[in-house]
């Protein structure tokens, strides 16, 4: 007589047959990712070969780790779950006796690690296993990291460079002077440190922060732009009062997509914070260039409007 392997028993023939045809049979997969995105976490287990379809006569047992954390019995429509995992509940009871056992719970509580999803089926049951990992990953999309801290370096280097000629061409007064450098150096060290924060992986209060710290300080750059005009022109021309507008206009689009996209996870406005950006950045360069143009052209004169 043969014997064949039936989970991990063996049996001849005809018992085989009747043991086995009375084993429920699972499909899915048999890994699941968990990011920091993720708030919630379903883990699968789905049966094939129900026959009953009558939650009345199901009982369902999930495992962590060989540890029960929750089980469900349809015959008194009861529930039980481990203290560690209080959010723990079927994906949908209704559609238990479709052969849906998936257990949802938030991300918290659900630990790396493997679990075990084990159905009864009046006298025919079943178990199927499944592998939660944590996948780390950046908060923003890398090529939209890279174009948030691109454009504030952009932003950085237009205003020193500006200063730079400035400061070179015109007389400034020590305590403005100071100043200025004060503030470009407030604004470079927020700068620096936003994005380290920033640029590292996850979803976290320091990605957030990071994020706050490149957008929220680039208003130095506003009024910075404003003495620097006042510099070179005794009285602004209206070009300068455009220039600063569309600067002003830049921060408060990059704030707003600030606002909009340290709730999300993945953000979904990530464009706001660049157009924003974008838009300072080219307000600056214009203003770099103006400054430069109007200061060459003075040569034998210690400020244009004298």
């Amino acid at each position: 007589m043969s014997f064949t392997n039936c989970k991990g028993y063996l049996f001849g023939d005809d018992t085989w047959t009747s043991f086995c045809s009375a084993q429920l049979t699972f499909s899915g997969p048999d890994v699941v990712e968990r990011t920091d995105c993720n708030r919630t976490v379903t883990l699968p287990c789905y049966v094939n070969n129900l026959k009953e379809n009558n939650i009345k006569v199901m009982f369902v047992t999930w495992k962590k780790q060989g540890k029960i954390i929750f089980s469900f019995d349809g015959a008194k429509q009861a529930f039980l779950r481990d203290e560690t995992v209080p959010s723990a509940n079927l994906t949908s009871q209704e559609d238990l006796p479709k052969g849906i056992a998936s257990l949802t719970l938030i991300s918290a509580e659900a630990g790396v690690g493997n679990y075990s999803c084990e159905v009864t089926e009046s006298n025919r049951e079943g178990e199927t296993r499944v592998e939660l990992r944590h996948s780390s990953g950046p908060w923003f999309l890398l090529v939209e990291s890279a174009i948030i801290i691109v454009l504030l370096l952009l932003v950085i280097i237009f205003c020193s460079a500006q200063f730079s000629f400035i400061a070179l061409k015109y007389e400034i007064e020590p305590q403005k002077k100071t100043g200025i450098i004060v503030a470009g150096v407030i604004f470079i060290v927020a700068a620096v440190v936003g994005t380290v924060l920033f640029a590292q992986d996850g979803y976290a209060a320091q990605n957030q922060a990071g994020l706050g710290l490149i957008v929220v300080p680039a208003m130095i750059a506003v009024p910075l732009q404003y003495f620097m005009f006042g510099i070179v022109f005794d009285s602004l021309p209206p070009t300068a009062f455009v220039l600063i507008f569309f600067q002003i206009l830049g921060y408060i689009i990059a704030v707003v997509g600030f606002a909009l996209c340290v709730s999300a996870c993945p953000p979904l406005h990530g464009s706001v914070v660049i157009a924003g950006l974008a838009i300072m950045a080219s307000a600056n360069f214009i203003s770099m260039a103006y400054v430069f143009i109007t200061g060459s052209r003075m040569k034998d004169h210690p400020r244009p409007g004298k």
